[in-house]
């Protein structure tokens, strides 16, 4: 039996070009929890973390269309509540499929809070776009008004980026522990987790910005002794040269060969790149195993089958 921390992007729910509704992501969510159901059937211990990336942005965007009678809440909230209506989908599709197995098993999902700090650079270059595309004038307006700070995003309007910092301490450690060695099937960590940081007092205060899904989930994972960490994304291997006529896929690499490619360029900085770092710190803090693949392949990446192992 393996203890394994899978991590879903935030795409499993809504895709490209659907229509963002509750209906559409709990269609999409049939998939992706029968064959999550067909890892618990095995006997594996599964953690569930997931990405909330679409769901945050209509969020953002209906508050902004409705601020005028309704303040919009910030970032750190709006990731609670995403947090806990995903959870909510996940939870659901899956106890429902178990329950068509005649297989008993608890799920819950936990709201997850994740340290960050408050020093980190991220916070100095903000990044990661967030909500909403503006024309400038309007968004030159919003910054002067509320200090938000926006770019400009490949020709498609003006958006508001926030710092992406890193994951450093799971504020709810012990209770996902206690909940993973009572058997539960754990749906924690959701978007990256909720950002705080700690005052001068020590209380937690949420911040505005987006940890990375797949960072948060690594730690997550190192900090809970899973023995494999999956990283859930749209192809089944990761690639060199991808896209062009001579990608190759990756299948077994390790650690230091991999650090290598990184350094050569050759995986996206907004896509693929994340996934590997990620990956590849869990491997080297614990010296377990990584994969990253595809919801379709994750029962034989597991077998040793398919999908990209990487290892120390």
């Amino acid at each position: 039996m393996e203890r394994i921390v899978v991590a879903i992007g935030g795409n499993a729910l809504n895709q490209p070009g659907q229509e963002p509704s509750a209906e559409m992501m709990k269609k999409n969510l049939l998939h992706t929890t029968k064959c999550i159901a067909d890892l618990i059937e095995e006997g594996h211990q599964i953690i569930i973390t997931h990405g909330n990336g679409p769901q945050v942005g209509n969020l953002l965007i209906q508050q902004d269309i409705s601020k005028d009678e309704v303040p919009p809440f910030p970032i750190d909230i709006n990731d609670a509540m995403t947090q806990g209506s995903i959870g909510y989908l996940i939870s659901q599709s899956l106890k429902n499929e178990l329950q068509k197995r005649n297989y008993k098993k608890n799920i819950c999902c936990l709201l997850t809070q994740i340290v960050v700090d408050k020093y980190d650079e991220a916070f100095l270059n903000p990044r990661k776009p967030v909500g909403p595309f503006y024309e400038e004038k309007e968004a030159r307006e919003i910054q002067d008004k509320k200090k938000w700070v926006f770019k400009e995003d490949s020709g498609r309007g003006w958006r508001r980026v926030v710092p992406s910092p890193n994951p450093l301490e799971v504020v709810e450690l012990e209770a996902i522990k206690n909940l993973v060695c009572s058997d539960f099937v754990c749906i924690v960590g959701g978007g990256g987790g909720i950002p705080v940081i700690r005052n001068i007092n020590n209380e937690l205060e949420g911040v505005e910005a987006v940890i990375d899904k797949d960072r948060a989930s690594a730690l997550i994972a190192e900090l809970i002794d899973a023995t494999l960490f999956i990283v859930l994304t749209a192809v089944d291997y990761a690639y060199l040269n991808f896209g062009k006529e001579n990608q190759r896929k990756i299948e077994n690499v390790s650690v230091e060969e991999i650090t290598e490619l990184m350094k050569e360029g050759h995986f996206a900085r907004g896509s693929m790149y994340p996934k590997i770092e990620s990956a590849k710190k869990f491997v080297e803090e614990t010296g377990k195993s990584a994969i990253i693949t595809s919801l379709d392949k994750v029962k034989a990446s597991i077998e040793g089958k398919a999908g990209t192992h990487i290892y120390l």
